[in-house]
């Protein structure tokens, strides 16, 4: 196999190895990579460079009978500089080198041998996920610090990151990237894999670990370990990347066949405390940044919870199939907030949702920040309130006959504990607004359609070029029922 061509013998390399490699990086000046592509692959459009393919035959596993494959990405388009590749093989540490007599370049017109001096510019696992007959893709790092999972019967969507740097800071966001994994591999039964990255940008360095075990839901075990060369304004934890187009709450301003588009529909908060939050995505006019204070949070995650094709129409996309990414903290995390950034999109190709944490007391220059999570990858079965969970979000105008100035939210929940309420039970809609809204009514009736109950929300904005912040939720007597909705109105 091409890839394999050096060993180096070393002592059962670990975490602790790239942690001491990120800490010696933290101590020298950021140099930044300068792009290394040749003209033939610098001129390619994006679909261009879609054709450039891994050959599977080239796979270092491929012959070895295990129940993972291995499969790279060429460098090219947006992914300019090569990331190093090892693989860890008992006490050994060998060398992934890129040979683009591995890669089909489709109908490019380019000569592998003038790509020699390139690199690999991310990679992606391989398992049988779906269907024994067939190693699916399930996992891939690709770009700065970006990695994608899937579990069973999943398609790509949202995107996790290593980390981000000054979100939505005016100074601009930095993108820290990861320069080197170290892949152990796996024995024959075995059901994970283990991979090293080292991450480095002009403010950080880390080391992270990834232990994937791919299934109905896909769980990656991260650990990392952060190194600051310089303080930084903002960091954010376990970050996911989503798109939000439009949907049930926020209908296309063009004409289309498709109801809704979006790789994600929500962003849902378990809270130190005990409640569950549920805020739905919104395509904003201009930036829209928020936030949850909470310490140590149960979790957080961009949720897809609309699962009906009917509801998308989609037969390429097929987004009722993208995932949910959930975040469970390992340990205490801490005092801090779970920070949602929405970005205007004018189409589906952006990804203009970001969510992430971030901790009340930032790491000090020089010194280890640890930090650990389980990222889930989910479609069935994804975290939800153990109460009921909004279903959908609608948003009209509050006229029925005469038009007027209110504004209409029709707000479903949906769960077990709706199952053991007398019929004759009556609920109470809780809802707040803030000062730029005046509450008009709201009330809670029974849904005899879903089994679950609706919320119904009339209110007037006081000032068009400002939002209006709402919550609430089902109370039956003195007993909360569901999740908090907490909801933005976007200015005009």
């Amino acid at each position: 196999m091409a890839c394999l061509l050096t060993s180096v013998q070393a002592s059962a390399f670990g975490f602790n190895d790239v942690a001491q490699r990120a800490k010696e990086l933290s101590g020298k000046a950021f140099v930044k990579p300068a792009s290394n592509l040749p003209k033939e692959i610098d001129d390619l459009t994006f679909e261009q460079y879609k054709d450039i393919r891994f050959k599977p035959e080239k796979s270092p596993w491929r012959n070895a009978k295990l129940p993972y494959d291995l499969a790279f990405f060429h460098e090219g388009h947006l992914f300019d500089q090569p990331v190093k590749m090892h693989e860890i093989v008992g006490d050994s540490v060998r060398d992934l080198r890129f040979d683009p007599n591995d890669f089909n370049y489709g109908a490019n017109k380019i000569d592998p041998r003038k790509m020699r001096t390139l690199g690999f510019a991310g990679f992606r696992v391989h398992y049988p996920l779906n269907s024994s007959s067939y190693k699916d893709e399930v996992l891939s790092f690709l770009g700065a610090s970006y990695f994608r999972g899937l579990g069973k019967d999943q398609q790509y969507g949202l995107s996790a990151r290593g980390l981000a740097v000054d979100t939505a800071l005016n100074s601009g966001e930095e993108f820290p990237q990861f320069v080197e994994f170290w892949i152990d591999r796996p024995k024959a039964g075995d059901k994970q894999i283990t991979i090293y990255a080292l991450l480095n940008s002009r403010r950080v360095t880390g080391a992270y670990s990834f232990i994937m075990k791919p299934g109905v839901d896909t769980a990656v075990e991260v650990k990392a370990q952060l190194y600051l060369r310089e303080n930084v304004t903002k960091l954010g934890i376990a970050p996911l990347t989503s798109m939000f187009f439009y949907g049930k709450n926020q209908r296309s301003q063009t004409e289309d066949y498709r109801p809704e588009v979006h790789d994600s529909d929500g962003l849902l908060v378990a809270s130190g405390t005990g409640e569950w939050i549920w805020r739905p995505l919104v395509n904003p006019k201009r930036l829209l940044v928020t936030s949850y204070t909470t310490s140590n949070p149960v979790g957080f995650g961009l949720m897809q919870r609309e699962r009906n094709f009917a509801s998308y129409q989609d037969l390429d996309a097929r987004y009722e199939k993208r995932p949910s990414a959930w975040v469970q903290p390992k340990g205490r995390w801490g005092a801090g907030r779970v920070e949602l950034v929405q970005i205007p999109t004018p189409d589906e190709t952006n990804d203009n949702i970001v969510a992430y944490w971030v901790p009340d007391t930032p790491p000090k220059v020089g010194q280890p920040f640890n930090i650990a999570y389980t990222l889930l990858w989910q479609k069935d079965g994804e975290k939800s309130s153990p109460l009921s969970s909004v279903t959908q979000t609608r948003r009209g105008s509050g006229f029925q006959l005469k038009p007027d100035d209110s504004i209409n939210l029709l707000v479903d929940f949906e769960g077990p504990v709706f199952k053991k309420l007398a019929s004759t039970m009556k609920l109470d809609a809780i809802v707040s607004v803030d000062d730029n809204a005046k509450l008009l009514s709201s009330d809670a009736v029974r849904n005899e359609a879903t089994g679950g109950w609706r919320m119904h929300i009339k209110l007037r904005r006081n000032e068009d070029n400002k939002p209006v912040e709402l919550r609430g939720f089902l109370r039956g007597g003195n007993t909360t029922l569901s999740e908090t909705w907490s909801y933005i109105l976007p200015p005009n």
